[in-house]
């Protein structure tokens, strides 16, 4: 509780941190059941093993950056994460302590984005170019995460980070 009580007065994005995945997961459950109406999301690293590289000057040894990435590991909740850093400022991250490593950088990660608004007139295919441009397929039969598809002016994108629901635009050519 007192925690929370920290976080509620801070009221600024938050990194709860823990040494281990079912301490983190505990408390993401017990977060999210304090801040109900923030954007409380469970951040654990997709990495089973790290070891970062390291110099022990005593017997003159280099250590060497190794990893282990286990790509299906990370839940679906971990998937919000990031956007939702990038999107508001009532976030709260619980992580795992390993998670510190691989993130990549904010700027690289804007760059991967695409933002239209409601009622910006945008050029159909500048979208098109931009949706493919950050990894995006076009597919007219299989809708599905990280595809788009295309019906006359409208552009339908189904987001490839769970629950970000589905985007239909209709866009000028």
């Amino acid at each position: 509780m007192t925690m929370a009580n920290v976080i509620a007065s801070y009221g600024k994005p938050t990194l709860v941190m823990s040494h281990n995945k079912t301490l983190a997961a505990q408390l993401y459950g017990e977060i999210k059941s304090f801040f109900p109406h923030n954007a409380v999301e469970y951040f654990i690293s997709y990495y089973d093993y790290y070891q970062p590289e390291a110099y022990v000057p005593t017997t003159d040894t280099y250590i060497e950056k190794d990893a282990s990435i286990n790509e299906d590991h990370r839940p679906p909740a971990a998937a919000r994460d990031v956007p939702s850093l990038m999107e508001r400022d009532d976030v709260i991250i619980v992580a795992t302590v390993s998670a510190i490593y691989g993130l990549g950088d904010p700027v690289s990660y804007r760059e991967q984005m695409v933002t239209i608004t409601q009622g910006q007139r945008v050029n159909r295919d500048d979208v098109l170019r931009a949706l493919v441009k950050i990894q995006y397929n076009r597919n007219d039969v299989a809708f599905e995460r990280g595809t788009f598809r295309v019906r006359g002016d409208t552009v339908e994108i189904f987001p490839g980070v769970r629950g970000a629901g589905r985007a239909r635009r209709a866009v000028g050519r």
